[in-house]
């Protein structure tokens, strides 16, 4: 097989790229290890940048984001018996958020990508990555249960954080950065209107807890606990009991309780690689970084990635131009490590930490308390959560 750019990974990274590039007139092919139901079936972040959302708008497909997505203008931040309602519309002049599901992000994507007649292999797993300093960069994978091959100009991993893409990059150029944190987030999803439309965090002394919302009758809550611990080990009645402690408040209108759907654990970490790129290899969203839940940039920092990616793409075959593909790395690091540094200061703020003193969790509130009391802490918070720019 021949194709301009092979795609490792159909999530949400590999279809915008594969979009974006279609719409450039750039053939590209992806390759995914996993079946299409699964792609589409998968839960996981759910609130959009305002960049984001303007970038998909920009592309053609913010239309059911205007149906079904709800946008957000602020953050109730819960903590010393109180609520702190912190405005980042307000604070940044107009800027929002959406709360949007990753799988609805990715229904939009592989519909428009289906219907212009994309090529993408499901159930397919890539066993190596070769060639990427000749003009012929080769993705191996297997078909059926049989070996082939897809030759390519570029190869672009988003095959997220366990993918083979990264280990194309030798150890002596690839830099990994980590730290894993001493907890989790029970996540579960109920059959309950959420007694707000704004987000809310509970930063309590006994651990974290959040409030979503993913329609008006169906919450997205969270529960800061052991970063191992066990779904069924959690029976209904102490998740609502533990929820009501760390997110109500006097004044406040309570979590509503109704049936759990689905409940599971998600462990905490920070990760990032440098380069992004070598040779004609090129890794965006989660094969080059995660971060904590908190701040919600995962999937907004996969869009940022392939946005510089895709220009950069689009330059190199209009144009022939180098100049921004080459600085790929260098760019997406420079925004990376700036998301990096406020989703992990972030996670520390509202998290509880074992053996933490009491001197510690008082600079923790001193934080709360200038983060959402101060002008200044409010700009810095809002100007990061709906999200930074690309500076090229």
């Amino acid at each position: 097989m021949r194709t301009q750019v092979g795609i490792v990974g159909a999530g949400p990274a590999g279809l915008m790229l594969s979009h974006m590039l279609h719409l450039e007139g750039i053939e590209s092919v992806i390759i995914e290890r996993a079946s299409r139901e699964h792609v589409q079936s998968r839960l996981r972040a759910g609130v959009l940048e305002h960049g984001t959302v303007d970038m998909l708008r920009e592309l053609g497909l913010g239309e059911r984001i205007g149906k079904i997505g709800l946008e957000q203008h602020a953050i109730d931040f819960r903590f010393g018996g109180e609520s702190h309602r912190l405005d980042f519309h307000q604070a940044t002049n107009g800027r929002s958020a959406w709360v949007y599901p990753q799988h609805e992000l990715v229904t939009d994507l592989m519909n428009a990508r289906m219907q212009a007649g994309a090529e993408i292999l499901f159930e397919t797993p890539v066993t190596r990555i070769d060639g990427l300093h000749t003009s012929k960069p080769t993705v191996h994978f297997e078909q059926g249960g049989e070996p082939r091959e897809l030759v390519c100009d570029f190869v672009v991993g988003c095959d997220g954080f366990r993918g083979v893409c990264r280990d194309a990059i030798p150890d002596t150029v690839l830099k990994t950065y980590d730290r894993v944190y001493p907890f989790g987030w029970l996540g579960i999803l109920a059959e309950a209107p959420a007694p707000t439309r704004e987000i809310t965090w509970g930063c309590h002394e006994e651990g974290f807890a959040m409030l979503s919302i993913r329609s008006p009758s169906v919450t997205r809550l969270y529960l800061q606990c052991e970063p191992d611990d066990d779904p069924d080990h959690w029976s209904d009645d102490h998740i609502w009991a533990e929820l009501h402690k760390r997110l109500d408040v006097p004044g406040m209108p309570p979590v509503n309780e109704g049936k759990i759907m689905q409940k599971g654990v998600t462990a905490m970490r920070s990760f990032l690689a440098e380069p992004m790129q070598y040779g004609k290899l090129f890794l965006a969203g989660d094969a080059a970084h995660i971060v904590p839940p908190t701040g919600a940039k995962g999937l907004n920092s996969a869009m940022a990635d392939v946005k510089v990616l895709g220009r950069g793409l689009a330059e190199k075959y209009r144009r022939g131009a180098d100049h921004l593909l080459e600085r790929y790395s260098q760019i997406c690091l420079k925004r990376m490590w700036l998301v990096q540094r406020f989703s992990a200061g972030l996670c520390t703020m509202v998290h509880q930490f074992p053996g933490d003193n009491a001197f510690v969790r008082r600079l923790q509130r001193a934080d709360l308390d200038y983060m959402t009391g101060t002008a200044a802490g409010r700009l810095a918070f809002s100007e990061n959560f709906t999200g930074l720019p690309i500076e090229t």
